[in-house]
């Protein structure tokens, strides 16, 4: 397979998983308001099938594709250590300086006291948005295409419920559904543009896979720990967001079993 297929290959399926956020918004048509609880279960669901994409789908990918190249078990954990960290640390950076909304901690980033608590949640979703699709395009990149199929697939799942929050945040804000629909439209649409980031980066060598694998499932682990267990613990619905969580986890792995 050559490099522009790959790359395709990560466009679409990237492509595919975020439309799942405009599609998970669809509901707002008919319902304007969602229950904190169903929230939490909702965004625990999410958490659970992006830890699992970033062990079954990324991490164990990563250090088969590390040995391989390095033929040794030690600098291939390494390596895989360091891409997680690395990944970790630019979603730490991006959080550090762009404005968005921490319900528990609070408004953060530059000039975020300027901007509407709504609109850095929809920030805040966008922003983890672009690590979804790094891991797409990075699972594509590897040149294993079922792997890419089941990261599309479960990133697209937990998707759904976050373009649902995002919609009905905006509705209880007052803006109309069309406005709504658009936005949650405009979040997913940054996940083709992180596919492609991967996708084209593992795709110039063999030897950036395990990097690229490993950077893409340590952005994602930062978010879920830093972003979106919190969210979920942040009222009395803490065993329902973790039945969630346990779902999400038990679905992707299914997914990855079956398709990888």
């Amino acid at each position: 397979m050559d490099g522009l297929s790959i790359i395709a290959l990560g466009f679409a399926g990237s492509l595919a998983a975020g439309m799942l956020t405009f599609v998970g918004a669809l509901p707002v048509l008919a319902i304007r308001e969602m229950s904190p609880r169903v929230q939490d279960v909702m965004l625990g669901f999410a958490a659970g099938v992006m830890l699992a994409a970033s062990f079954f789908s990324l991490i164990l990918p990563g250090l088969e594709a590390a040995q391989t190249i390095t033929a040794s078990e030690q600098a291939a954990a390494m390596t895989v250590i360091a891409g997680i960290l690395l990944g970790a640390f630019a979603v730490w950076s991006i959080h550090r300086f762009a404005p968005h909304e921490h319900f528990i901690v609070g408004r953060e980033g530059t000039d975020a006291v300027r901007l509407s608590r709504i609109w850095l949640f929809v920030i805040a979703i966008t922003l983890h948005n672009f690590p979804e699709g790094l891991a797409v395009g990075v699972g594509f990149g590897g040149g294993d295409v079922d792997n890419g199929i089941a990261l599309a697939i479960g990133i697209g799942l937990q998707n759904m419920p976050e373009g649902l929050a995002v919609a009905v945040a905006l509705l209880s804000e007052g803006y109309k559904q069309r406005t709504a629909l658009l936005v949650a439209l405009a979040t997913g649409l940054v996940e083709p543009i992180g596919g492609v980031v991967g996708a084209t980066i593992v795709s110039l060598s063999l030897w950036l896979l395990p990097w690229g694998l490993a950077f893409a499932a340590g952005a994602m682990l930062f978010v879920i720990s830093d972003e979106i267990i919190p969210e979920t613990h942040r009222k009395e619905f803490a065993t329902q967001a973790t039945a969630g969580l346990m779902a999400g986890f038990a679905v992707m792995m299914y997914l990855d079993v079956v398709l990888g």
